[in-house]
């Protein structure tokens, strides 16, 4: 009975409590959910007020054309955290599903079944997902209230009627509380597997012999890839006609890029072990190098959130230094640094915009790797009961975060150039040039530095704050009570 009631959830008269909220890893996945609901609620906002300060202007009032241009931007941009909200939920509930592998185990032993275990996952996605879009609702309406009052003061033909109740802030709302639902569904999908025996042993992760012997679960990540990349080749080719080649090519990335991320445990391996090289042949280092490739799917998971925050930052900021150089290179005799100046707002805007989607993937990084933490006592128990001192723990553990991370900007910088060229060319590729207004053919791919040195600043620094915790939970645990633990 004992055994039966540490596994059974507590039910009050109005259904089953909401502790399981106060677990590892579910604070942060109600925090990446607010954080999509409220970008996507001052986006709406965002785009609602620059409409309204359009149609107020006198000289350009008339013209909807920047206004729809903006709302697209708000859409696509909208859509993009969400999507990286999605496969960072998705990742920590199959994080947290690893873990929870025994309990769900004595779950079947005592007769539950999968499927009545995956539809609670489900259900705490839902709420969770609830959660995070009412505090992203709530913050997005205070920050719009803010913007509103500081456009008034600065904007010369600001509205005086703009509402800030606008029917679409529904749309991020209830998209991001229903994506972080199927997000959930989809981590959830190892309940599936799990079996009563496993009750008896303490797996948390499959190895990497296990995924090695099951290629065809991949099969989905590789017709997503191969169908990405030629949708891809094809925008560009169309962009040598037409500048709706981006549109082709924009759908070519999404599947593209889903199916890298489905198929990561494949993918990012061979980066990990390349990486590993780098980092010396100490006892500590060759540590940190195994553990991100003896379960690789767990190290899959913490990399390619950062993959994407960076790919989605160098991506917007080649393709716009790359529209730039084409820009400068149809004009003659000096250029005043003015008439770029409204070019470099922009790109300076959209990076802002853009770099959002980048911290929901840290902070997807930072909550996997201290749920790894958790889920591994007994291993550091182990290691610290065999002579490993508190500070070789945590330097193991921070070593392992920096393999990751390197790993991830690296693969992550060279997917955004890839991807930011074929934006570029599938948009500009059919633009008349001077000095006979022919089409520009191939365009010549251009990388910013600046801010490929600030990703990598960056990703310095996540790497260290990502560590933080991680490290103390390591070593605050004494040995033999690690050792005795679940």
């Amino acid at each position: 009975m004992t055994a039966v009631a540490a596994v059974v959830p507590e039910t009050t008269a109005t259904g089953p409590r909401l502790g399981w909220l106060r677990d590892r890893g579910m604070g942060a996945s109600v925090l990446v959910a607010a954080l999509s609901a409220g970008f996507g609620v001052v986006l709406v906002e965002i785009t609602a007020y620059i409409g309204a300060v359009l149609q107020a202007d006198p000289f350009i009032g008339d013209s909807g054309t920047l206004a729809f241009v903006v709302a697209l931007l708000s859409v696509l941009l909208t859509a993009v955290a969400m999507y990286v909200a999605a496969i960072v939920t998705a990742n920590t509930f199959s994080t947290i599903i690893a873990g929870r592998t025994r309990r769900i185990a004595l779950m079947r032993l005592i007769g539950a079944t999968a499927r009545s275990q995956r539809a609670e996952v489900g259900r705490q996605g839902l709420i969770v997902g609830v959660i995070g879009a009412a505090l992203g609702l709530l913050a997005g309406l205070v920050l719009a209230v803010a913007g509103v009052q500081i456009g008034a003061q600065l904007i010369d033909n600001a509205p005086s009627a703009f509402s800030i109740g606008q029917p679409l802030v529904a749309l991020p709302v209830v998209g991001v509380a229903l994506t972080t639902w199927a997000a959930a569904w989809v981590g959830s999908r190892r309940v599936l597997a799990v079996t009563p025996l496993q009750a008896l042993g303490g797996s948390v992760e499959r190895t990497h012999h296990d995924v090695a012997g099951r290629p065809g679960r991949h099969v989905g990540a590789w017709v997503l890839l191969l169908s990405g990349a030629a949708l891809l080749a094809g925008g560009v080719v169309i962009g040598l006609i037409t500048p709706l080649g981006v549109v082709v090519a924009f759908v070519g990335g999404v599947l593209s890029f889903t199916g890298l991320a489905l198929g990561s445990v494949l993918f990012m391996p061979p980066v990990l072990r390349l990486v590993g090289r780098l980092f010396g042949s100490s006892a500590t280092a060759r540590l940190a190098a195994e553990n991100a490739l003896r379960y690789p799917e767990r190290s899959s998971r913490m990399a390619i959130g950062v993959v994407m925050g960076v790919t989605l930052v160098t991506m917007f900021a080649v393709a716009l230094e790359s529209a730039k150089r084409l820009m400068m290179s149809q004009v003659t005799g000096d250029v005043p640094a003015e008439f770029f100046a409204p070019m470099d707002a922009f790109a300076a805007i959209m990076m802002v915009l853009v770099a959002i989607s980048a911290v929901i993937a840290a902070v997807g990084l930072v909550n996997l790797l201290t749920i790894g933490v958790v889920q591994r006592r007994r291993e550091l128990g182990l290691l610290r009961s065999i002579g490993l001192s508190n500070g070789q723990v945590r330097a193991m553990v921070l070593l392992e975060a920096t393999h990751i991370t390197v790993a991830a900007t690296l693969t992550g910088l060279v997917l955004g150039v890839a991807y930011g060229w074929i934006a570029a060319q599938s948009l500009l590729g059919s633009v008349p040039t001077l000095p006979e207004m022919t089409p520009a053919g191939l365009v010549a791919p251009q990388v910013p530095w600046l801010p490929v040195v600030i990703i990598v600043v960056a990703t310095g620094l996540l790497t260290l704050v990502a560590a933080a915790t991680p490290t103390r939970l390591a070593t605050r645990v004494a040995p033999v009570e690690a050792l005795a633990a679940d």
